[in-house]
Formats: structure tokens, sequence, C-alpha cells
């Protein structure tokens, strides 16, 4: 259960990213805004894990840097500025279904007829809410939200087969620095000068770098190292929730009855998609549990351990 909270950070800070960047971050400097917002996030993580890459993790880094976050970033602020919160947010709500499919091949962890199940019907709520909105939905977000999912899902499960033996505040660090160091000269060439920040600006992007960003990733990552790559997609629906409660609460967008149908058949497949008990596995039935005074190796010899201490108590004649 502490290893489920502590992952729970994540999806819920990443879920007001979407708010945040879509109200107070600049949309032209889609770049600049992922570099701005990996950098001091990947240096804050370095100074506290005091830790550089070595032998494989050089590479590792920057493939991981790149999936997890120089293109991830990019797209997510860019479906950001392009949808709703709400929508952007429901959008991400297929990554714990993609977690699943991808985690299959990779680390040997096979969904069940359930998950499969689970997963056409949160693709069917997906569609219901995309394609039934009061406004109209921008396809090039709906296509960046898509294939933000599809990176992120493939570059989480790639983290969680390399990282086993690392630290997590270092690994995660390496990843985030590592993604900085492509986006910055990309956003250089492609969008000239920094853009100038407001104060309002400067922090939304303090707020996205240590919480969205540093806490989350770190929340994240940790997440993947103890827990199945499905249950941590599951976990990730808290993303999408806490992007809608922020798009209709705070940023008054208005939801329809089959916008929340969809919602709600997201819901209904990811929880129907939930990952097998570790101890229900194989068999399908719980191990079976000796009795408390008797363990495996000396049941056998109970009685003859009865009649010694029966001997030991008695007075010697």
């Amino acid at each position: 259960m502490r290893w489920v909270s502590l992952t729970a950070l994540a999806p819920v800070a990443w879920g007001t990213n979407y708010f945040v960047t879509h109200e107070y971050l600049p949309a032209e400097h889609p770049l600049y805004g992922a570099a701005l917002r990996a950098l001091p996030a990947g240096l804050v993580l370095l100074a506290l894990s005091r830790q550089r890459p070595r032998g494989a993790w050089w590479w590792r880094s920057a493939v991981l840097g790149l999936l997890n976050v120089s293109v991830f970033f990019v797209l997510v602020y860019v479906a950001s500025q392009l949808l709703p919160t709400s929508v952007a947010a429901t959008v991400m709500a297929v990554s714990p279904l993609t977690m699943m499919l991808i985690a299959w091949p990779l680390v040997s962890e096979r969904p069940r007829a359930t998950h499969l199940t689970g997963a056409a019907i949160g693709l069917a709520g997906v569609c219901l809410m995309l394609l039934t909105g009061a406004e109209r939905v921008s396809v090039p977000g709906v296509l960046a939200s898509l294939a933000a999912v599809l990176v992120s899902s493939f570059g989480h499960i790639l983290a969680k087969r390399w990282s086993a033996d690392t630290d997590v505040l270092a690994s995660t660090a390496w990843q985030l620095t590592a993604g900085s160091l492509f986006l910055l000269p990309a956003a250089a060439v492609v969008e000239g000068p920094p853009p100038a920040l407001s104060p309002s600006a400067l922090l939304a992007f303090g707020y996205v770098t240590l919480v969205a960003t540093a806490l989350a990733f770190a929340a994240w990552f940790a997440g993947l190292r103890h827990l199945p790559a499905g249950t941590v997609g599951l976990i990730g629906l808290l993303n999408p929730v806490t992007g809608v409660l922020l798009g209709t609460v705070v940023a008054a967008e208005v939801l329809t009855f089959r916008q929340l149908c969809g919602l709600a058949l997201v819901l209904a497949g990811v929880t129907l998609g939930r990952p097998v008990r570790a101890g229900r596995r194989g068999s399908g039935r719980p191990p079976a549990r000796s009795a408390p005074d008797e363990d495996p190796d000396t049941r056998g010899n109970a009685a003859d351990l009865r009649a010694s201490r029966a001997r030991r108590k008695s007075p010697t004649t």
C-alpha cells in the first residue's frame, strides 16, 4: 500500500500539469517549455543522488531521456495547448492499457483476457469522449496526445527493465538531464532566443519543474521498481481524473452527458483490466499455509516433539 500511495503522487501531479501548462506557459515555445521543465528537475535530483552514470547507463540514459523526456514533454506541451484540459487528460487514459500490452514482450508480464477486454472498453470510452464533445476537438492535439501515450509507455517499461539495480533518484536524474540536453539545442535552432517569462509563468515553471517533474517522475519510477507494470498503469488513471476535475471545476470547462459516459467507460475498462494478485498466480488459488505451530519440516515429528517435552517436564524418578 505504501508504494501504491507513493506512485499515485505522479499521475495526480501530471493531471495538474495540463491545467498549468494550458493557462500559464507560453504556447508558442513547446521546445523551450519542455527543456525548462526537464533541466532544473534533473539537476535537483542529480544534486540529491550525487551519482553519475556508469557503463551502459551512459547510452541508456540517452535513450530513456529521449523517449521519456525530450519527445514526451514536447508532445504533452503541444497537446496541453491545443486541447481542453479534460480532453487532453482523458486521452492519456489509454496509457495504463498501453503499458500492459508493452510490458508483455519487454518484461514478460502477460495480460489476461480481462486485460484485453478492459482495453477495448477503455478505448471505446475515449472515442466516445472525443467524438461527442460540445466543442470541436483539435485533431493535431489528439494525435500529439496519443503519440505521447505510446512514447512514454514504451520508455517507462524500458526503464523498468533496465533500472532494477540502479538508484531511483539517480536514474531519474540522468533521464531528465539527458533529455533536456537534447531539447536545448533543438529549441535554439527552431524557436530562436528563449521566451521572456512573466512572474506567473516563472511560478508555473517552478511548480511544473519541482512537483510535476522531479517529484512525480521519482515517485513513478519508484513505483515501477516495486510494483507490476499493470498495477502502475492502473494507478495512472488518476492522471485523467485529476485533469477532468481541474478542467471542470477550475477552468470551467463543460462536459456533456456523453462525455461523462465515455469517461465512465474508461474507468470501467481499466478496473476490469486490473492485474492479478501475486498470491493468485499459477493455479489460481492462494498457497496453502501451514498451521502456526507446525513447520513443514517438523510436521511429521510433531508427536515425538510433544513426547520429548513431556519427559523433560516430568520429575526424575
